[in-house]
């Protein structure tokens, strides 16, 4: 199979400018981004590529200690991964993409051929116990081993439609039993009889203004609000370290779904891994999501991603903390960004900050007190999301802060 570097990523500064788009922000031009191929690989310039298929996915739930990889590469890899929403193809939209997007006039040409497959196989998939997600992996990393942690650098990540959806389902979200404002599920509510769900879905074109991307969020009354695009994968992580079947919902040391919406293009995250072999894997893509995600989902769309995978042994200079770690820590350009995750808001924002003194001390040399006093003054604390069970808790640390100044 022959994919050309054009084609298949951007740089970062393109990537970070969604330059991948088509030029006309008219739906019919946009270059959707059909699967290249039906099998992983590698390509011929040495890269890697994995499609989501009913071979390569698993729906609602996260790989574990048993689970075998569908594609195995060197440390320091690049992989393309091939990302697909849920959106359009759970039971309460009724299992046909074409069919849900096609009363938003989306054409079934612009409804991916991947989306279709999954909808319509046989992947396992229960709709009250799972977890919504489409997982595209696992990728084995060759040296990993337990205890390690796998570097992902987000290179490029583009979208794959000029669509999303936001979804505000009944006993989810931040204002369960508030939202949605109906009479909620009725009997005999199945994918045949999807609106007996009674859920509420805002589908969300994408369109160009300005050379600029946005998601159109829309409703019956007031204006139009036009969001900015950051997209970025929900869940990336390692297999959990276990035998049953970890749910897709709620993060974890593993990674998951984080739901950290500056892990978008040139952000780094780093992963303690569970199990050797590390098992990485993708899914949950957002075009752009508000740190809360009070409804309980981003702007939900497809993307085409690609990453570079490297293991980190203990005693790494690029390693944000002593190895092994507790929980996933990032960095961007300008922030480090250490995470806390609890199911109690409260000990995930102690989770936050007890990794950010930890960082501070260990990799910057600033006593433990003295640490702490900065966060106070100096870091903003975010709530990532308050919808997936395990709560998140971001720490913002400005690189500037503690930049040289020529005096």
């Amino acid at each position: 199979m022959q994919i050309g570097f054009r084609e298949l990523a951007l740089s970062t500064l393109a990537a970070a400018a969604l330059a991948g788009f088509a030029p006309c922000a008219s739906a019919d031009s946009f270059r959707v981004l059909q699967p290249l191929g039906d099998k992983p690989t590698k390509l011929k310039d040495g890269r890697y590529y994995v499609p989501t298929t009913p071979e390569t996915a698993r729906w609602g739930s996260l790989p574990n200690a048993d689970s075998k990889p569908v594609l195995t590469l060197p440390s320091g890899s690049v992989v393309i991964i091939d990302t697909v929403s849920h959106e359009g193809v759970l039971e309460d939209q009724g299992k046909d993409p074409v069919k849900f997007f096609g009363k938003h006039g989306v054409k079934p040409d612009q409804v991916l051929n991947d989306a279709k497959a999954i909808a319509a196989s046989n992947l396992e998939h229960d709709f009250v116990k799972d977890g919504p997600h489409v997982i595209t992996g696992p990728v084995e990393v060759e040296g990993a081993k337990a205890g390690d942690v796998l570097l992902v650098e987000m290179l490029s990540l583009q979208p794959r439609v000029p669509y999303g959806v936001i979804s505000n389902r009944h006993g989810k979200g931040a204002l369960p039993g508030e939202f949605p404002e109906n009479k909620g599920p009725q009997a005999g509510a199945d994918a045949a009889h999807p609106e007996l769900y009674a859920n509420v879905f805002t589908f969300t074109p994408i369109r160009q203004t300005g050379g600029k991307w946005y998601g159109i969020v829309k409703g019956t009354a007031g204006p139009e609000a036009h969001i900015p695009l950051k997209p970025f994968n929900g869940t990336m992580g390692v297999a959990v370290n276990t035998k049953e079947k970890p749910n897709s919902v709620p993060p974890g040391a593993y990674a998951g779904n984080l739901d950290v919406n500056e892990l978008g293009v040139g952000a780094k995250l780093y992963i303690p891994v569970q199990v050797d072999g590390a098992l990485f894997y993708a899914g949950d893509p957002h075009f752009v999501q508000g740190d809360g995600e009070v409804a309980l989902t981003a702007i939900e769309g497809s993307l085409r991603s690609t990453y570079r995978l490297t293991v980190l042994k203990g005693g790494d200079p690029r390693l944000p903390m002593k190895a092994p770690m507790k929980n996933p820590f990032a960095e961007t350009k300008d922030y480090w960004i250490p995470i806390g995750l609890n199911t109690d808001l409260d000990d995930a924002m102690k989770d936050a900050t007890r990794q950010a003194v930890q960082f501070l001390n260990e990799k910057l040399g600033i006593d433990r007190a003295t640490a702490l006093a900065y966060l106070s003054a100096g870091a903003d604390f975010q709530v990532t999301q308050v919808v997936d069970r395990v709560k998140g808790v971001n720490a913002i640390i400005r690189k500037a802060d503690f930049a040289r100044k020529d005096r």
